[in-house]
């Protein structure tokens, strides 16, 4: 059976797209060449964007119950923390959540939905033609096609589908190799420990299991030569060079380096081939922030694909996607480079840039709270082109208390436009296929929210429109 979508890649950013797709209405399947989940954890922090993503799904719970929420984050390492406690959202706080588990939960969501996983399959290439894709795959029995109307890349840095389009990569190679060490410690060091000094920088999060993640740089890490790979006497060297000690390390679970090669996708659309997550962009795994705008991607784009597929959109809409993705790609490399530099910063100079500006992170609660939101992905939005519209289109709408609702994120659960009647005269709205209506006043409101009377959410849980006269109807707006 030929599929509407098949997704190459089977890790969080194309496990979240399967079952956004499948929320649409669409036929999804997942093509990943891993027999087995991987149990090694590259990513660990679940940020406040992504719970309010997932609670508007009614997702979460699984999320909450297994992590561990850390009411602070860190820009560039830096010696004060960001005060993710002072966020405007229910989740005011990091999750520390193996990738593992992350996936365990989204490949559960996924299934349930209806979408079809192939593991142990692998995306060789594709040829597009003017009404379908045909991906070429290597299984497990030999190779075989499968046809299908889109085909989305979530397949990582190295993303066949991407090089199959002709999509270029363009960047810089990397400068800095980090070190990771998934180990056990005998003497551990309490939770937070964070230090950087002229040997270099080390954090220890403590993982599941009773193992400890120690990741760092030192002055001898600032090549772009690969020394091999990384092993147990050499973390220990690295480890004893920035603190003194090693903890007692030992029975390693994982060790890795990782570079600062930074890349961004030219295009995330190329006719019937789109990008997501690793595939479109590649950076310093500063933050913990790699996975969260992935995920953020699929969610931009599954609604989108969705509608066009059913009919509810016209196909225009998915260059939307690149317009308003795009630039978020580009912002975070551009934070992920000013964070490197941070973290590199082991000269007598560097130091004293890093303490002036811990000094003022910590006596500047405005500064702050914009690198807050700007980590968490709670900053980002989709600027309209139009200059009249209203102040709030395109920003993302908070989890709104609403009369005869449990919030705003539980009325985005079915995955469709929805339109706000909060002042119970607004006429039939949208014309949009699928269209949600709520009828109930704010409770609460925002200062933001004032005097609006209407408003269309997207799918996503970004506003589409925002009305305040009271003869002014969502309809005329469409979609």
């Amino acid at each position: 059976m030929e599929q509407q979508v098949v997704i190459a890649g089977g890790g969080p950013v194309g496990l979240w797209l399967a079952a956004e797709l499948r929320l649409g209405g669409a036929t999804v399947t997942v093509v990943e060449e891993r027999q087995e989940p991987d149990r090694r954890s590259r990513a660990l922090t679940v940020h406040p964007r992504t719970l309010e993503i997932l609670a508007s799904r009614g997702a979460h719970g699984p999320f909450l119950e297994a992590g561990t929420p850390i009411p602070s984050g860190h820009f560039g390492g830096l010696d004060t923390r960001l005060d993710f406690g002072a966020l405007d959202t229910p989740f005011p706080y990091t999750l520390a959540l193996p990738q593992a588990r992350t996936e365990e939960f989204l490949q559960e969501r996924a299934l349930a939905l209806g979408a079809r996983l192939l593991r142990g399959h692998r995306v060789t290439g594709l040829a597009q033609a003017p009404n379908a894709v045909t991906v070429r795959i290597q299984g497990p029995e030999g190779p075989y096609d499968l046809r299908a109307a889109y085909v989305v890349g979530c397949d990582g840095v190295r993303s066949t589908v991407r090089t199959a389009a002709g999509i270029g990569f363009p960047g810089t190679p990397a400068t800095v190799l980090g070190f990771l060490g998934d180990v056990r410690l005998d003497s551990p060091p309490p939770p937070g420990f964070s230090v950087c000094g002229p040997s270099g920088g080390l954090m220890a999060v403590p993982l599941p299991g009773g193992t400890t993640r120690l990741v760092g740089i030192t002055p001898d890490d600032l090549t772009a030569t690969w020394p091999g790979d990384l092993t147990l006497d050499e973390l220990r060297t690295k480890v004893r060079a920035i603190t003194g000690r090693d903890f007692g390390l030992r029975d390693p679970v994982w060790l890795s380096r990782f570079g600062n090669a930074t890349r961004q996708a030219e295009r995330y659309r190329a006719g019937r081939v789109l990008l997501a997550g690793d595939a479109a962009h590649q950076h310093f795994p500063t933050g913990g922030v790699g996975m969260n705008v992935g995920i953020q991607d699929a969610h931009n784009l599954g609604w989108k694909l969705a509608a066009v597929l059913a009919g509810r959109a016209g196909e225009a809409l998915l260059d939307s996607y690149h317009d308003e993705r795009h630039p978020v790609g580009a912002r975070l490399l551009e934070s992920s480079r000013a964070q490197t530099a941070l973290m590199t910063a082991f000269s007598p100079e560097g130091l004293a840039l890093r303490a002036e500006l811990g000094a003022l992170l910590a006596v500047q609660p405005a500064l702050n709270a914009t690198l807050a939101e700007r980590v968490s992905g709670l900053a980002d939005g989709y600027p309209p082109e139009d200059p009249a519209a209203h102040p709030l289109t395109g920003t993302r709408a908070p989890d709104l208390a609403v009369e005869g609702s449990e919030g705003l994120f539980s009325l985005l659960r079915p995955g469709r436009p929805l339109l706000l009647d909060l002042a119970g005269e607004t006429p039939a709205g949208p014309s949009a296929p699928g269209t949600i209506r709520h009828t109930g006043a704010l409770l609460r409101p925002p200062a933001a929210w004032a005097g609006v009377r209407a408003a269309l959410i997207r799918p996503d849980g970004h506003v589409a429109w925002a009305g305040t006269e009271r003869d002014r109807t969502a309809e005329q707006h469409g979609h």
